[in-house]
């Protein structure tokens, strides 16, 4: 009889703990949805900036090749999560990250030193290019094929292995643009 009762009650606790992590995941998917519902897909708005470097940006000057736009604030800890990894990619996609919602470029240039970053930045600090691509909440990121178009969006923490994937599958099995 005492077996039987453990028996129950293990199986109670299972029963919850599932019910929890379902609910979490639910969670998680509605959040995810929620926060990218108005993000842009389809032809990425062009970005003519200047980076922090100094040097112009154009992402017209890209097409033909899968560009990564990443949306991030220095004071946000999930984007601070992901840093190194858009870093790494960095190395070897083209990747163009947009800093918004920021006081003053000194803030991102402070945070790009301090945590030795060398990715390529565009300081929004009144969030124009965030408004312009739909972002509602920092990390946002954009993939945008060799066509010009954005195929895959997200919000929030992505892993490292997970942009690297949407960016292979944009180099090898996007299109070309029809003018080039």
């Amino acid at each position: 009889m005492l077996n039987t009762l453990r028996d129950k009650i293990k199986t109670i606790n299972l029963s919850s703990v599932l019910l929890q992590l379902l609910l979490l995941l639910g969670f998680v998917v509605v959040l995810g949805y929620w926060t990218s519902r108005d993000m842009v897909r389809g032809p990425a708005p062009l970005i003519i900036d200047q980076q922090l470097s100094g040097e112009p940006y154009d992402l017209a000057g890209f097409r033909g090749e899968p560009v990564f736009i990443y949306f991030w604030a220095p004071w946000c800890p999930i984007c601070k999560l992901q840093d190194s990894s858009i870093d790494a990619i960095a190395k070897d996609y083209h990747v163009i990250t947009i800093a918004s919602w920021v006081d003053t470029k000194a803030e991102v240039v402070a945070n790009m030193q301090q945590r030795n970053l060398s990715f390529p930045v565009i300081v929004d600090e009144q969030g124009e290019w965030a408004k312009l691509y739909g972002v509602k909440a920092v990390p946002a990121s954009f993939f945008m094929g060799k066509n010009g178009e954005i195929s895959f969006v997200e919000s929030g923490y992505t892993s490292e292995i997970g942009m690297r994937f949407r960016l292979w599958w944009l180099e090898n099995w996007s299109k070309t643009p029809h003018n080039k």
